[in-house]
């Protein structure tokens, strides 16, 4: 790596998992990089791993903006994206707030018998599946009539107007008082999908048992979970016998690391059907993380998500994996993949979620992609789909900063053109090696609060001879700062003879940014309509300078960008005879 001072990164928190990126004002700087392409390598199959969203508020899949944003989503993908909402058997009227949601099918008669309402399931995967999209079928949490009696005495709330009952505030995370009835209920759905979708759909979708047991979200015990996992993979394979079943959908800490290895012991001693396993991990868990004061005040500490803490915690994950050998084979799903939490909350909680409106997080995003692919190289188990969860908020201001694609009015925030820009990818890997960029195999507990600087590529070739490469400039640190451009040469060796269209697209402060141009017009509340249409100009993938035409000699060429911090181009090489 070229910098100007070698520095250690950080030190780890005690326990193992730093919640944070502490800023370092004294961070070296990266003062050049050259980045070597192999156009001519056969290459790997590239898994598009960043396929898949997901969201609480499971109501807001079906609005107007819902519906309008998965089909925007749905643009970048040729096959779509596996979607994930919470709250699918949560009892309630289908008002949707923000991380909370009711998809309202079970019930009871006076005698006890099950009465079963999809009215909201349809208007929530109609969405999805009209979309182009495919459904991670989160299969949680307990109906209000299933509840235990414990559940109703446990867990019991003050009166307050600010709150709706003890079922909201928890009673739903105790485990069904009835496998046998919560076996029909899941069975019921897959029926039901089946019947609406058809059968060649609904296998495309995969079926996960509840969220996040090892916390707050499960209130049984380690034993309950996988029973009631033993009952439910049994009834969706009742339906759909082919159908991909599995969970169990831990956190990334050591806790969730020891309740995924008891699970999956469970499984193995019963043989029970799995055919992916599920986990989580985040970026960040800010310290408070709501500060209560005047309003666009300062964090009191600057902190940042870390890459490296959520690198660590899934190759943790998929090291518990590959103890078992029938699992070790099977995909990992990470399908809360996350640069922080909570989604819902943002710079009027705390000012360090600013870089959820800003280039700073496109970037982060790619780059967490990136490294999960060169994971993948060199863990038994690997990575499939890494989901973000992030949708869109009702009822927010402008750049609120909160966890989302869009702000207020349906704007799009940067964070959409990250997936724009690796939709752009082909379907082959191609060798990408920068000298400025650390390595996945350097990933250690130093590296868990904070990657240092670094500039890296993600390469690809599409099956017509286009060659598109992702090279970035990024640091665990929104707060870092750099008033110089870095040089980078990107030499691409080994393309056919023949000229090419090479079209460089740009993601940073000034570029595929309409957070900039709204703070630029003086971070308007009730901008003009003059104003919104300044904003909207600057939201999509935006190109940096005109296309050209080039001609490898030799089969190379030689293609030097200068790169701020942070920031992220997209360099598309296009044979022109593919045109």
């Amino acid at each position: 790596m070229t910098i100007a001072e070698d520095k250690n990164p950080g030190t780890a928190i005690a326990s193992g998992v730093p919640q944070f990126a502490p800023h370092d004002p004294d961070a070296a700087h990266v003062t050049s990089a050259r980045v070597a392409i192999d156009a001519g390598a056969a290459g790997t199959a590239l898994e598009p791993i960043w396929e898949s969203l997901g969201y609480d508020e499971i109501n807001w899949t079906y609005t107007p903006t819902g519906k309008t944003l998965l089909r925007t989503i749905g643009e970048t993908s040729s096959t779509g994206f596996h979607v994930r909402p919470h709250y699918v058997f949560i009892s309630g009227t289908g008002f949707g707030l923000p991380h909370w949601g009711s998809g309202n099918v079970y019930h009871e008669d006076a005698e006890g018998n099950p009465v079963y309402d999809f009215a909201i399931v349809d208007d929530t995967y109609d969405a999805i599946v009209g979309a182009g999209h495919h459904v991670l079928v989160e299969l949680g949490f307990t109906p209000r009539d299933l509840l235990p009696d414990r559940a109703l005495t446990e867990h019991t709330i003050i009166d307050s107007p600010t709150v709706y009952s003890a079922y909201e505030a928890g009673q739903w995370s105790y485990p069904p008082k009835d496998l046998t009835k919560w076996g029909d209920l899941v069975a019921a759905l897959a029926q039901h999908s089946v019947e609406r979708y058809g059968e060649a759909e609904v296998s495309t979708w995969l079926w996960e048992l509840w969220n996040e047991p090892d916390i707050f979200y499960w209130r049984g015990t380690h034993q309950e979970f996988c029973e009631l996992y033993e009952a439910t993979a049994a009834a969706v394979r009742r339906v759909l016998p082919d159908a991909k079943v599995g969970g169990p959908t831990v956190t990334g800490g050591p806790d969730g690391a020891e309740f995924l290895r008891g699970f999956l012991a469970f499984v193995e001693e019963r043989e029970l059907p799995i055919d992916f396993v599920s986990f989580h991990t985040k970026g960040s868990h800010f310290t408070p993380w709501r500060t209560y004061g005047v309003l666009g005040a300062e964090a009191p500490e600057k902190q940042s998500p870390s890459t490296g803490k959520m690198l660590y915690e899934m190759r943790t994950l998929l090291r518990v994996m590959a103890e078992f050998p029938r699992i070790a084979s099977l995909p990992a799903i990470v399908d809360e993949c996350d640069a922080g939490v909570p989604a819902h909350w943002g710079v009027y909680d705390n000012a360090n979620f600013a870089f959820q409106n800003t280039e700073y997080y496109p970037v982060f995003q790619i780059n967490l992609m990136k490294k999960i692919l060169d994971l993948n190289e060199q863990e038994v188990a690997s990575v499939n789909r890494a989901t973000t969860w992030s949708f869109y908020f009702e009822g927010e201001r402008y750049f609120e900063g909160t966890r989302s694609f869009l702000t207020a009015g349906g704007i799009e925030k940067p964070f959409l053109n990250a997936y724009r820009a690796l939709g752009r990818l082909g379907d082959r890997r191609l060798p990408a090696v920068s000298d400025a960029a650390w390595r996945v195999d350097e990933l250690d507990e130093t590296l868990t609060s904070g990657a240092p600087e670094e500039v890296d590529a993600l390469a690809s070739r599409a099956d017509d001879g286009r060659v598109a490469a992702l090279v970035y400039r990024h640091a665990d640190d929104q707060y870092l700062q750099d008033s110089r451009e870095v040089p980078v040469a990107v030499a691409f060796a080994g393309l056919a003879a023949g000229s090419y269209r090479l079209e460089h697209f740009r993601i940073d402060g000034s570029h595929s940014n309409s957070h900039t141009v709204w703070q630029e017009l003086g971070s308007p509340q009730d901008p003009t309509p003059e104003q919104l249409k300044a904003i909207r100009a600057r939201e999509g993938l935006e190109l940096l300078e005109a296309p050209s035409t080039v001609t490898p000699q030799a089969g190379s060429i030689e293609v030097t960008v200068s790169l701020p911090l942070t920031a992220v181009s997209l360099l598309i090489l296009t044979p022109e005879a593919a045109q």
